[in-house]
């Protein structure tokens, strides 16, 4: 008695041919370029790889000190927690608020004119965090507990006054650590782009 045994041919599909475009390449920014410039190109990458080289390519000590501010428990505001009052006082027109309103106000007109006054072609005369940043230790415990609160608050709303609005939006955020709420970014790519930071201890 003799058995046939059939053999199964099996047909491989050709696999598909996967073509790379050119990676994309980081813009550029000016020189000096504001924090929130960097932060945004970071924040639109979509890889994590891309965003610690945005990092890298653009590192600078002023934005390390936002990012710890942020990032790292152990640096705590003593600034009240939430809405930044706000007054004005002009000949004309007397307003309050909260700074958040300002900021929108601000940055909507920013939007409706174009006038975003990228980096160093900013004309109004602005600070900005990279100046400033020598005296964010005055906003966070440890760093001049003596002050009075007063003093601190008030030194605290001059700041953002004299900031790039979308600067000062930056140390609104990062003072309630609330950075990522605006800006796509996280500890672990900050510590892989920067490992030089040491976290913990600082309060």
């Amino acid at each position: 008695m003799t058995t046939k045994s059939t053999t199964k041919k099996t047909t491989s599909k050709p696999k598909a041919e996967v073509v790379k475009g050119p990676a994309q390449s980081l813009p550029k920014l000016p020189n000096n370029p504001f924090i929130f410039e960097i932060l945004d190109v970071v924040s639109k990458q979509r890889t994590k790889a891309k965003k610690v080289e945005a990092l890298k390519k653009y590192e600078e000590f002023a934005l390390k000190v936002v990012l710890i501010w942020n990032f790292d428990e152990t640096v705590k505001s003593v600034l009240p927690e939430g809405e930044v009052p706000y007054s004005q006082y002009d000949e004309q027109t007397t307003s309050s608020g909260t700074f958040t309103t300002k900021l929108s106000q601000d940055i909507r007109n920013m939007h409706e004119t174009g006038s975003f006054s990228m980096g160093v072609s900013d004309q109004q005369g602005r600070t900005t965090i990279r100046r400033e940043c020598k005296n964010f230790y005055m906003f966070v415990k440890g760093g001049n507990d003596a002050m009075n609160n007063i003093r601190r608050e008030s030194m605290f709303i001059n700041l953002l006054q004299g900031l790039h609005p979308l600067e000062a939006e930056i140390i609104c955020l990062v003072k309630d650590k609330r950075l990522t709420e605006k800006y796509n970014l996280t500890q672990d790519v900050v510590a892989e782009a920067y490992p030089d930071i040491q976290w913990g201890n600082r309060s």
